[in-house]
C-alpha cells in the first residue's frame, strides 16, 4: 500500500489487505538501513490471525521517497502521521533497534495511540562506536560488514536459518547494500544521539515487552537494565542463542514472545 506523507510516497506493507477498522493494528518498524521486509514473517503471521498489519518504509528506505529523517522525534511525528492517513486511532507498535526508540517515543509522547510496546533488539541509550559511524558517513562498505558481524550471534554466521537455502550472512549484507546513500548514516546517528530515552520510558502506560538476544553483541543483555528499570513493570523474554537480528536468527522464537502482548 502507497500512501502519501509531507508530499512523499510512502510504502506500508498491509499482506495486500485494507485497514479494516473492526480489528487490531499493529505497526512494524525495522531498524538501521533496512526495510519493511525484515518484518515480512511477523506481519503475514499477524494478518493471518485477525489484525490489522502496517509494516513501514522509513522515508528514504525501501519503496518510501524522501530524505532519511535526522532524529528520533522526527520519526516517531511521522509515523503519527501515517497513522492518521491510514485512520488508525490506536495500535500495537512493534519496532527493532533503531525502530524500538521510534516506537518508545511514539508510546510516550502519543500515549492514546499505544496499546502496546514490543522493544526487539534494544537498549537505551543506544551508543554507536565513532568508527561504525564514520563507515556509515563515507558511504564504506566496512560499515555493512561490522553491521552484519556484530548483528548476528557467532553460532550463526556458520548458517542454520530456519529458511532452506537463505544465507543469513548474505542476506543482511544485501539489506545494507541496497539501501539508499545516507539513510543508514542517517539512522545511525539518530540513535546514537537519542539522550532522551529513559526520561520517555516512564511516560510510557501501555503494555511493555522487550525481546532481547542472549547473544547479542550490538544491544546486549547487560545493559538494558537502566531500561528495564525506567519502563512500568515490562516483560522481558531473553531468547537463547540469539544474537541482534532476532527476525532472522529465532524467527519462531519470536514470533511465540510477540503472542503474549498481541
Amino acid at each position: 500500500m502507497k500512501i502519501t506523507i509531507d508530499n512523499n510516497s510512502v510504502y506500508c506493507y498491509t499482506n495486500s489487505r485494507d485497514i479494516d477498522s473492526d480489528k487490531p493494528s499493529i505497526v512494524f518498524i525495522h531498524g538501521s538501513g533496512m526495510d519493511h521486509t525484515v518484518w515480512t514473517l511477523a506481519a503475514r503471521h499477524f494478518a493471518r490471525h485477525g489484525n490489522n498489519v502496517i509494516a513501514v518504509d522509513l522515508p528514504g528506505h525501501g519503496r518510501s521517497a524522501g530524505a532519511a529523517l535526522e532524529n528520533i522525534a522526527a520519526m516517531a511525528d511521522w509515523l503519527k502521521k501515517v497513522l492518521d492517513a491510514l485512520k488508525v486511532e490506536a495500535t500495537a507498535v512493534v519496532g527493532h533497534s533503531l525502530g524500538s526508540l521510534i516506537a518508545l517515543d511514539f508510546s510516550a509522547r502519543y500515549a492514546s495511540r499505544a496499546r502496546a510496546l514490543v522493544m526487539v533488539g534494544t537498549i537505551v541509550p543506544m551508543p554507536v562506536s565513532d568508527a561504525i559511524l564514520e563507515a556509515c558517513k563515507n558511504n564504506d562498505h566496512s560499515a555493512y560488514d561490522m553491521l552484519t558481524q556484530y548483528g548476528l550471534s557467532k553460532r550463526h554466521q556458520y548458517g542454520g536459518n530456519r529458511s532452506s537455502g537463505i544465507w543469513m550472512v548474505g542476506s543482511s549484507l544485501r539489506l545494507y547494500e541496497r539501501s539508499k546513500p545516507g539513510a543508514l548514516y542517517h539512522d545511525m546517528k539518530a540513535c546514537n544521539e537519542y539522550q532522551c530515552g529513559l526520561e520517555r520510558a516512564g511516560a510510557v502506560e501501555c503494555p511493555v515487552l522487550m525481546v532481547l538476544g542472549s547473544e547479542d553483541r550490538l544491544t546486549p543483555v547487560r545493559g538494558t537494565r537502566p531500561l528495564q528499570e525506567a519502563l512500568n513493570h515490562p516483560e522481558v523474554s531473553v531468547l537463547p542463542g540469539a544474537g541482534h537480528t532476532l527476525m532472522m536468527e529465532a524467527p519462531n522464537a519470536l514470533l511465540d514472545a510477540l503472542h503474549r502482548v498481541l
